[in-house]
């Protein structure tokens, strides 16, 4: 584990296991939840409190997609659904290029040509994950780069964990979100009207939501009246849809700043799918930013 600490802010990281993060902790609060899923294998049922979505983020629909003219299979990597999720980021090892008391630079080379599994994902790339922390804070900035000799087509984003209460607002503006069919891929787009609008702060409670949302304005407000603070959460434009799991049986919630919509890969028919089609050498890169305001003074 590698850790940072800066004034009363403490950031644990796991570049072993997925470049995940262990914990974040600030003025005496643990900020999210380690998790572990069972689901999620080759993280070992190891609790982890947030890791990277690289090269894609969520679901491709039975592992299957198509790219200039050929037809893709990814390994389906989460036990309980035939889809493939999250990319392959997670389940890889990252390198540490640097780090210091306050920074962390990760990178996680993946190329098929060089014996890695095609199943996990058929391009070659390189992924740089930069963590800063700050006294209130914390930035998470991702780049994906195509290091291979062929076009790609790429996601990224990151899955916090927030620690949820029973009072915890949520406050975001987006224009619509899609409702989810029974293998929980997008089915459907819909305004954010009614019980699907968080324009206005709300109290989560017995909300449940698994579900992504499009026309994100690149922030959002979670709110913990009783603890007496706030996180906000704001990312580059890159990031323009915002991915939100709740259930009210889970000690947390996931609040997922994403570039692609879920299943983006098999909708190339839809302009704003969020899916990013990268020449050799090119790249996207964006800062996710986390900030701690307390309510009391």
């Amino acid at each position: 584990m590698i850790e940072l600490k800066l004034g009363e802010a403490h950031l644990g990281l796991l570049p072993g296991l997925g470049g995940s993060l262990a914990f974040w902790r600030l003025r005496g609060r643990d900020l999210l939840v380690p998790t572990a899923d069972p689901n999620l294998a080759a993280q070992k049922n190891t609790p982890v409190a947030g890791y990277p979505l690289v090269p894609f983020s969520n679901r491709i629909g039975d592992g299957k997609f198509s790219f200039e003219g050929v037809d893709y299979t990814l390994a389906k990597n989460f036990s309980a659904e035939s889809n493939a999720i999250h990319g392959n980021g997670w389940e890889r090892e990252w390198q540490v290029a640097q780090h210091d008391s306050e920074r962390a630079i990760l990178f996680l080379d993946h190329n098929p040509a060089k014996g890695d599994d095609p199943a996990q994902w058929p391009f070659a790339y390189r992924a740089v994950l930069s963590f800063v922390l700050h006294r209130d804070g914390l930035s998470v900035e991702m780049l994906i780069a195509n290091r291979d000799t062929r076009a790609q087509p790429v996601g990224m984003g990151f899955h916090p964990f927030f620690a949820r209460s029973d009072d915890m607002t949520m406050q975001f503006a987006a224009s619509s979100v899609w409702e989810n069919g029974p293998d929980m891929l997008p089915i459907g787009q819909i305004a954010c009207e009614g019980t699907w609008n968080f324009a206005t702060a709300r109290t989560i409670g017995e909300t449940r939501l698994d579900n992504c949302f499009a026309g994100w304005g690149g922030k959002t407000v979670l709110g913990y009246q009783s603890a007496g603070y706030e996180v906000t959460i704001e990312a580059d434009p890159v990031f323009q849809h915002l991915v939100v799991f709740t259930a009210p049986e889970k000690p947390f919630v996931a609040v997922e700043a994403v570039s692609n919509m879920n299943n983006g890969l098999n909708h190339p028919d839809l302009l704003e799918n969020g899916v990013h089609v990268l020449a050799p050498g090119a790249n996207i890169s964006g800062v996710i930013r986390y900030k701690l305001r307390e309510l009391r003074g």
